[in-house]
């Protein structure tokens, strides 16, 4: 009996702190864009001694469910969310990958049946398996009409591979409507090559946060991410909390933000 008092008391605090923080969130200016690298999924697993990873990789599957309903609960237009990179189709076992296809490919079918979010991939198709492919598409196809939270998936991804595919299409387009070198060399600037990303048109990450305590970008919207807010996260990826998310925008809230100025 003892216990569940305790349990439900620190419950009460909690609440009461994340609303106290949600008050002062209220007016503030929030982040239009926020990314995630909900890392430490493997490492969560392991702790746990669940046997395959793939216990992880679904515990984070469902945190990032989780995750996008507190960013659409605050008002956050855009979520770019790091599913799987293109290091990690060569740098993970065979099994594992296959595991992690079927777990992406259901996330994006269950998002794409959630409120009223749009879906949309972010990243190449290349190495990746046909049904995840057809998934990712079916996503897009059913929410393209969809207002509210937008969501990038960004799945066979690398922000290196991402600006090579960028300056391809350019010069593919240019070379297509008879341009030179030297005209191509004039028009170059860092819009258009935004503008030819992954993302083009949508406004840039204002803020990405990582977990399980690691502080690097991992080939991670590169190019997005030049003027963004970083907050880094001790917590393994499925232990992420929403006061932890709230404590970051917070922190977001307070910066003064230069623009490399």
């Amino acid at each position: 009996m003892q216990k569940r008092e305790v349990s439900l008391g620190r419950g009460l605090l909690y609440d009461v702190y994340q609303k106290r923080i949600r008050r002062w969130l209220s007016r503030q200016e929030l982040p239009k864009h926020v990314a995630m690298i909900l890392d430490g999924n493997r490492r969560w697993a392991r702790q746990r001694s669940l046997g395959a990873v793939a216990h992880g990789h679904r515990a984070g599957a469902a945190k990032f469910r989780e995750f996008l309903v507190w960013c659409d609960d605050l008002g956050i237009e855009v979520a770019t969310l790091y599913l799987l990179s293109t290091d990690n189709l060569t740098g993970r076992r065979e099994d594992e990958l296959d595991g992690l296809f079927e777990i992406i490919a259901d996330l994006a079918e269950d998002l794409s049946h959630y409120r009223n979010w749009r879906v949309q991939h972010v990243g190449s198709t290349e190495g990746l398996p046909e049904p995840l492919v057809e998934a990712l598409r079916a996503a897009e196809r059913r929410t393209e009409g969809n207002t509210g939270l937008h969501i990038n998936l960004a799945v066979g991804y690398g922000g290196r591979r991402e600006i090579v595919d960028a300056m391809r299409s350019i010069v593919r387009d240019h070379d297509s409507k008879g341009g030179t070198l030297e005209a191509l060399a004039e028009i170059l600037t860092p819009e258009l090559i935004g503008n030819h990303l992954y993302t083009g048109g949508q406004p840039d990450p204002d803020l990405v946060i990582r977990t399980s305590g690691e502080q690097r970008l991992s080939d991670f919207m590169l190019w997005q991410s030049a003027h963004s807010e970083f907050y880094f996260v001790e917590a393994l990826g499925p232990d992420l909390r929403e006061v932890d998310f709230l404590r970051a925008l917070r922190d977001y809230a307070t910066r003064h933000r230069r623009f490399g100025s």
